[in-house]
């Protein structure tokens, strides 16, 4: 099976703005977002489908994506974090937590841009609220 680019961001061979990361889960910002703050949690295991995770990891993914949207809610002003599954774009498991301020946030076809700076700044604000 060929690394999939989440891999090839799980083995540095392409930089990501990282939010938080564990022995088997990686958060990081989506640099396609619909909102400023969308952040992919992914297993470091590549596997293409979601509910082909075993239930172990299948768990520790909704937690470790439940920790880093708290820690999301707190850096990023917004409602609420919404979460999403989509899985058609990336063949490895992973879940969209986007901060919504209203239902067009969650629109996959409203792509945001945002420079490179604002990218930092937001990463750094949530890895700050991550576990603090």
């Amino acid at each position: 099976m060929e690394a999939s680019i989440f891999t090839k961001i799980v083995n540095g061979d392409i930089p990501a703005y990282k939010i938080a990361e564990s022995d088997r889960f990686l958060a990081f910002l989506d640099v396609y977002p619909t909102a400023l703050g969308h952040t992919l949690v992914i297993p470091k295991q590549q596997i293409d489908y979601i509910f082909d995770l075993d239930d172990d990891l299948y768990t520790g993914l909704m937690a470790f994506a439940k920790e880093v949207a708290k820690a999301l809610v707190k850096a990023v002003p917004c409602k609420r974090v919404g979460m999403a599954v989509v899985g058609l774009e990336v063949p490895h498991a992973h879940v969209h937590l986007i901060p919504l301020n209203s239902m067009a946030d969650m629109n996959f076809a409203n792509k945001q841009e945002f420079s490179k700076n604002e990218f930092e700044k937001v990463a750094e604000k949530i890895r700050a609220e991550y576990h603090s």
